[in-house]
């Protein structure tokens, strides 16, 4: 562990080199793998000992997922249509205001 960016205990109560809350507000950048690879790893180790981080880790996956598998979706075609002549009526309307 470096003493350089170590920030004391985690909530389990064991030293890590990230601080819980740098961890966890980082999460779904490590879940999407956008971090930088010592980023990466650093986010690695602390999960792989910070139960409670693991934990709400595991969460954020499984609820990112549930999220993923239900927004596969594709909306009615008249549905659809719907939407896009509204989105076109109102972009007629600020035309039309603007132009006023």
């Amino acid at each position: 562990m470096s003493a350089s960016t170590g920030s004391g205990a985690g909530p389990c109560g064991m030293p890590h080199d990230k601080d819980c809350t740098e961890v966890l507000e980082r999460v779904f950048f490590f879940i999407d793998n956008e971090l930088p690879t010592a980023d990466f790893s650093e986010i690695q180790h602390h999960l792989d000992e910070c139960r409670p981080c693991l934990q709400k880790y595991d969460l954020e996956r499984t609820v990112k997922a549930l999220v993923a598998r239900s927004c596969s979706e594709h909306a009615p075609e008249g549905l659809r249509d719907k939407v896009l002549l509204r989105i076109r009526q109102v972009q007629v309307e600020i035309t039309d205001i603007r132009g006023d």
